[in-house]
């Protein structure tokens, strides 16, 4: 059994000798072995080829760029039959000549490997399987980098559209054979089939990408899911092209081929959909419709936040508790608590929509909705002139564009670094022996200009340990601190493109060293309420309150 990875290697000439050709494009759970072998360095993509191909006696890779060259170069030995074929960067005349030759030399080497002769109607067969049409409903595109099927699945499960995988692990169209194909002699034959190779819709790595660009006028295309690489620089190109050339709703995501914990890519991947009003409404257990109570539950990897409204949205009650070691628990007892504070029960609430990490682990919640959109809700509910919202939690931290009615426009996550949150903060307080209060002032006195160069939380903690080593004052490295945090900031602000009216929501909207440096960098000012935590559930009440509506109407 050979296997491959490129989405133009020619498996169908593999599949006229019986090779059964397998693709690898699965996850790994670590490179220990490829790191040992190579560069720690190399690309993730390539690193998991590695992991996947030692195992393997037949391997057939394309030359798609240097890491995958470097790939061959370590799987190259002691395999029974291995291959990497040159692969031309365009589809033009002499490119198809070229790969023709490449691809009839491969049938002469397998040939004489396998002992088996080429079969044209195996052949055949397996060209005519490599033919789809996009859907002629609509649909999400997923674009850029290779996908992993756990990610695909990821996709296909978080967006309420079909999702078709238009990178190089989806799916080949050679489109239609030769009406004499079983009469052509054989370097005929393959001279079509190069064609046909090079005329898929083409990989970020090939000059001419126009029909690639062509998908994105598709009268059902709504919108684009772009996969980058970690690392790849190449592909973040490729996207910000795109953004240039097309209209069409984007999201950036990114993967390292390593299983994760999927809560903050599944929240990019809802808001994406709730931006597109695709999601599905849930049925409303009608044992809530009791009396006009509506709360949002906000479920943060530090806290855990509640607002309770009436039906004229006047704030009945809100409560911030620790989320602890589940988020269930941590939403049990926000919803003790204002139900002490109300005098009231579960069961006298119309509707309480969950949003957050934890959203989906809520079990009293009739409905969920992505931070991101409740942010915006509460957010343009609060103040209708914000354009731009900066929320800097726990965990994340994210920017979010909403146009004059209150609609999500755009919005960025941070990855899965924590460089720039609240941890990022909490770990430097323990590390200067300080509360988080204290902390938030001592920043705004300060002499000496340090410049914390390490957005990691791992290399700043170092790189504060040393400044204290030197005999800098505590106000000097936390006014260097929150620097580094607006810094980060903004850089998210105008790759989101956000414009002024700019509001501040999450825990570290109280830090005001923090605030008042990002205040000068945006040379706007902030619009902070006195309880900035409670945006997201604010929110979620709105959307609770809008559902309830709804639920009663029927």
């Amino acid at each position: 059994m050979i296997s491959y990875s490129c989405k133009y290697t020619p498996v169908e000439l593999l599949a006229a000798f019986e090779a059964n050709p397998t693709k690898l494009d699965g996850e790994e759970k670590d490179f220990e072995y490829a790191e040992s072998l190579t560069h720690a360095n190399l690309c993730s993509h390539a690193k998991a080829l590695i992991q996947q191909g030692r195992d393997k006696d037949e391997l057939i890779l394309m030359d798609c760029c240097d890491s995958l060259r470097r790939s061959y170069d370590v799987l190259k030995h002691d395999k029974a039959f291995i291959r990497l074929m040159d692969l031309p960067h365009d589809s033009g005349e002499c490119a198809k000549e070229r790969f023709a030759k490449e691809l009839l030399n491969l049938i002469e080497d397998y040939k004489t490997y396998s002992k088996k002769d080429f079969n044209r109607e195996l052949f055949i067969k397996a060209c005519k399987k490599a033919e789809y049409d996009l859907p002629g409903e609509d649909y999400i595109a997923v674009m850029g980098a290779r996908v992993s099927p756990p990610l695909e699945e990821l996709i296909s499960r978080s967006i309420g559209l079909p999702v078709v995988n238009l990178t190089c692990s989806g799916k080949r169209n050679l489109g239609p054979l030769p009406d004499n194909a079983e009469d052509m002699g054989l370097e005929e034959l393959i001279g079509w089939y190069a064609g046909a190779l090079l005329s898929m819709i083409p990989c970020m790595r090939m000059v001419n990408v126009n029909k690639r660009r062509r998908l994105t006028e598709d009268e059902h295309l709504r919108g684009v899911v772009y996969n980058t690489v970690k690392f790849c620089d190449f592909y973040s190109f490729d996207y910000a092209k795109l953004k240039q050339e097309t209209d069409l709703p984007i999201l950036k995501i990114e993967s390292d081929y390593m299983p994760q914990p999927y809560g903050q890519l599944s929240t990019r991947l809802e808001a994406f959909t709730e931006s597109l009003g695709l999601e599905e409404k849930k049925e409303v257990d009608m044992n809530y419709i009791q009396k006009g109570l509506y709360a949002g539950i906000d479920s943060g990897s530090t806290t855990t936040n509640m607002v309770v409204l009436d039906e004229n949205k006047n704030v009945l009650a809100s409560t911030i508790v620790r989320t602890g070691a589940k988020a269930q628990n941590g939403a049990q007892n926000a919803l003790n608590e204002v139900c002490k504070k109300l005098g009231v029960k579960k069961e006298d609430f119309r509707s309480i929509v969950a949003t957050g990490y934890g959203r989906n682990n809520i079990p009293f919640a009739t409905q969920t909705k992505t931070e991101i959109t409740c942010h915006a809700h509460g957010a343009f509910f609060l103040n209708p002139q914000i354009r731009t919202i900066i929320d800097i939690g726990g965990q994340d931290s994210k920017v979010i564009c909403l146009d004059e009615t209150g609609n999500v426009t755009g919005f960025t996550m941070n990855d899965k670094c924590a460089a720039g949150t609240g941890r990022f903060l909490e770990m430097m307080a323990r590390t200067l022996e300080m509360d988080l209060g204290e902390m938030s002032l001592r920043g705004l006195d300060w002499k000496k200009d340090l410049t914390i160069s390490s957005m990691c939380t791992v290399f700043a903690e170092s790189e504060v340990i040393s400044l204290i080593a030197d005999n800098n004052s505590e106000n000097d490295i936390i006014h260097g601190l929150n620097k580094s945090i607006a810094t980060k900031t903004v850089s998210m602000v105008k790759r989101t493109k956000g414009t002024p009216n700019y509001m501040m929501t999450g825990g570290v909207a109280r830090n005001k060293g923090v605030v008042k440096e990002l205040e000068q960098r945006l040379g706007e000012p902030l619009f902070i309420t006195d309880e900035p935590d409670l945006c997201g559930a604010m929110g979620a009440a709105l959307f609770a309150l809008e559902e309830g509506a709804y639920a009663k109407a029927q």
